[in-house]
């Protein structure tokens, strides 16, 4: 395996490293979001971003884990995303509100749909491999 395999594998399965990548991606938002308002303003927003991004990867999957094969049918299927998506919402909210982020609406919509899309699809996942 060259180098280059090896670090793309390391990248595809490492907590550290998904925790890294939305850091660096939500966060980087966060500052394209603010970019009309004052450089420590905008920084404030995206370094609260990238953290609650960082912090939140690892539990949001955990959670989808173990609820998600607690629950039958529909219920399976909609409550476990629905439960995450209201979660992250009201911290990401709560958050950017206590740090005084300028834009808070901008801010939070594209954390909010890739954790809120993540939450359906690897829940959907998680119910179809329960399934088989």
């Amino acid at each position: 395996m060259s180098a280059i395999q090896s670090f793309r594998q390391w990248m595809a399965t490492s907590t550290v490293a998904h925790m890294a990548f939305a850091f660096v991606v939500m966060g980087g938002w966060a500052l394209f979001a603010n970019r009309a308002h004052a450089l420590p303003e905008m920084l404030r927003a995206g370094l609260v971003q990238g953290a609650i991004s960082c912090v939140l990867t690892f539990p949001l999957k955990k959670f989808l884990e173990w609820f998600s094969p607690k629950l039958e049918g529909s219920a399976a299927f909609v409550l476990p995303p629905m439960v995450t998506a209201s979660s992250i919402l009201a911290i990401l909210s709560g958050a950017h509100t206590l740090a005084g982020t300028p834009e808070i609406v901008a801010t939070i919509a594209v954390p909010f749909a890739v954790s809120t899309s993540y939450a359906i699809l690897y829940n959907l996942r998680l119910c179809r491999e329960r399934r088989a």
